[in-house]
């Protein structure tokens, strides 16, 4: 392999569709969404538990070569949890130089902070009625920059007082 060159990388994926990107800041863009295979977690409310298991192995040139076909700017990497797989950072480093705009959507309960600064993130923190929230690693937000997201899931009151304490105390 010549110096400098990127060693091979490959991912285990769900699913790869084009859609009408729903939440977060990019609401109404078409986005190829990239859903990665498997998820440490068990949120209480999670509606894509069928990614928890299965997908299919891809190599990174057959991502990217997917992604392209579908002839949008805008990428979503999503799952489960895209960063329990090691080739998710070479994923999205890919993309990013591909000239693609990137989000990646994330638990936050696996280490976000090495994510290629062209991404955005969007942490999804989690709230006691994820029943996951030991799993947050809040300590990690400062590390956001402006432009990035936060968001929580609402199960009930409960959860709307805790995470609006939660922006009180570490704004």
């Amino acid at each position: 392999m010549p110096t400098g060159a990127a060693a091979p990388w490959r991912v285990k994926l769900t699913e790869i569709f084009l859609s009408i990107q729903g939440e977060a800041a990019s609401v109404g863009w078409p986005t190829v969404f990239v859903r990665l295979t498997g998820c440490p977690l068990r949120c209480a409310y999670c509606d894509t538990a069928y990614a928890f298991h299965g997908g299919e192995w891809f190599e990174g040139d057959r991502v990217l070569e997917r992604v392209r076909e579908f002839g949008v700017r805008h990428v979503c990497v999503t799952g489960g949890e895209p960063l329990a797989q090691k080739g998710c950072l070479p994923l999205l480093a890919a993309l990013c130089d591909a000239g693609f705009d990137v989000s990646l959507e994330t638990s936050g309960a696996v280490d976000w902070r090495k994510v290629d600064p062209r991404v955005m993130r969007v942490v999804d923190v989690k709230t006691p009625g994820s029943g996951e929230v030991e799993r947050n690693r809040l300590d990690d937000l400062p590390a956001l920059r402006a432009e990035e997201q936060i968001k929580f899931v609402i199960c009930d009151r409960a959860d709307f007082d805790w995470a609006r304490d939660l922006v009180r105390e570490r704004r």
